[in-house]
């Protein structure tokens, strides 16, 4: 198994899984929450047509998590409030 950095931490993932799997894989459901309401948000379609798992990775915002493919070293930061 390889790692990724989310938000500070090492993340264990396994070749081939995109971020959001990786997160959901390790029991994190939820890496962001809307401006309004904060309330969280996570995977939600899967398949790159909703905003609902978006995440920065290696400084570039605004990502699907669930369409990127983890990489060994990659930085991933979650957010809140990133979009409603």
């Amino acid at each position: 198994m390889t790692e990724m950095i989310v938000d500070g931490r090492r993340l264990p993932f396994v070749e081939g899984q995109t971020v959001a799997a990786a997160l959901v894989a390790t029991g994190r459901l939820a890496w962001r929450t809307t401006r309004v309401g904060h309330r969280p948000r996570g995977v939600f379609c899967g398949i790159g047509v909703c905003f609902d798992c978006l995440v920065t990775v290696n400084g570039a915002p605004g990502r699907r998590a669930c369409l990127v493919r983890a990489r060994p070293g990659m930085t991933v930061t979650t957010g809140e409030g990133d979009d409603d």
